[in-house]
């Protein structure tokens, strides 16, 4: 494991193996963590020692600020799903705040949740990557920012509110661009605190792919994304775009807006990814898909593992990562057979 090993992949300088890092596993699939560590007691230390263990290089980090939009404000609770072991954090939904599309198209968020001073912003942000790095040096932690638009959106009006307001698409554009001014504020602070790496986070397609016309992303959403990465680059900063769902077709767009990398879950087709952008972008990513690891045999698992491994050597920065995380109810036995295997694949 190395933090200067996954800064050079997203460089796209020469490393010895392709980076790793994994999502959810240490945070959620304690039955693994108890498998894995003697004397487990759910301690940072032991997450830590996990993260040697499976050699992790790269830990996904985002901070939307020191502004909670619930309590300053409307936001729009559509529950969840069981996620957690045993369904913890299984919570139902909330009444939308929002009654009328009108509302929406009336909606400020700077008004509604207030902005923070730009220096105590800066501050804010430096103080938590610096402790974030200082309790992972072995890992490179990120800046990020999550709610960039239409991840703001789903949070506040939730999904029906917002599609009824994106019916009227000129109105609903000028309240994608509040939500872009309101997240450029974050973005500035951010590229003045030194972190090298700043994911983009933003949830703006479905796994079947845009429920927006393609037209639509280009002209009222993409553009506001390079903005803030033409910042960010002004600042000396790599920038990765991530979201759920597939939206390959839209990776040309986001590499010309200026993304240096893509973070992205198995419903992209890894190998059409990695033809297109492996010798020119950072990939965080793999065909191991975690459906695969839930529900298929180990075969059927080892066969993903061994596609991404053939396509890996096409790749300059490669960071090795199961899409979309390793859920709690990913056998333990699939897991450890997972993590061996990779160990063989790169002699470690």
């Amino acid at each position: 494991m190395s933090r200067d090993l996954a800064l050079n992949a997203i460089k796209l300088q020469p490393t010895p193996r392709p980076g790793h890092t994994e999502y959810s596993v240490a945070t959620y699939h304690k039955k693994l963590l108890a498998a894995e560590l003697p004397n487990y007691q759910g301690s940072a230390e032991d997450t830590r020692a996990f993260h040697r263990l499976w050699h992790y290089d790269f830990l996904w980090g985002v901070n939307d600020g020191p502004i909670n939009w619930g309590k300053q404000g409307r936001v729009t609770d559509m529950g969840h799903a069981d996620y957690a072991e045993g369904g913890s954090d299984r919570r139902e939904a909330k009444p939308c705040p929002f009654t009328d599309p009108e509302e929406v198209y009336a909606f400020d968020p700077a008004r509604e949740y207030g902005v923070p001073e730009h220096r105590e912003l800066v501050r804010f942000y430096e103080n938590w990557y610096q402790s974030m790095q200082a309790a992972n040096p072995d890992q490179l932690c990120t800046m990020g920012y999550y709610k960039t638009i239409i991840s703001g959106c789903i949070q506040t009006f939730g999904w029906d509110m917002l599609l009824l307001a994106a019916a009227e698409p000129e109105r609903f554009a000028v309240v994608l661009k509040r939500f872009a001014d309101y997240t450029a504020h974050y973005v500035r602070a951010q590229a003045e605190c030194s972190a090298e790496v700043f994911i983009q986070h933003d949830d703006f397609v479905w796994t079947s792919g845009p429920f927006l016309h393609p037209h639509y992303y280009r002209q009222n959403i993409i553009p506001h994304y390079a903005e803030f990465w033409r910042i960010l680059h002004r600042a000396g900063k790599k920038v990765l775009f991530c979201s759920d769902g597939t939206f390959t077709e839209f990776m040309p767009d986001l590499a010309a807006a200026g993304a240096d990398g893509f973070i992205f879950e198995p419903s992209n087709d890894f190998e059409w990814v990695v033809r297109n952008f492996g010798r020119t972008h950072c990939l965080i990513g793999s065909a191991v898909d975690c459906r695969t690891m839930t529900f298929g045999s180990w075969e059927q698992v080892k066969a993903e593992m061994d596609r991404t491994h053939a396509l890996a050597k096409s790749c300059r920065g490669l960071i090795w990562a199961v899409g979309n995380h390793i859920p709690a109810n990913v056998p333990v036995d699939i897991c450890r057979q997972y993590m061996a295997y990779l160990k063989t694949l790169w002699k470690l």
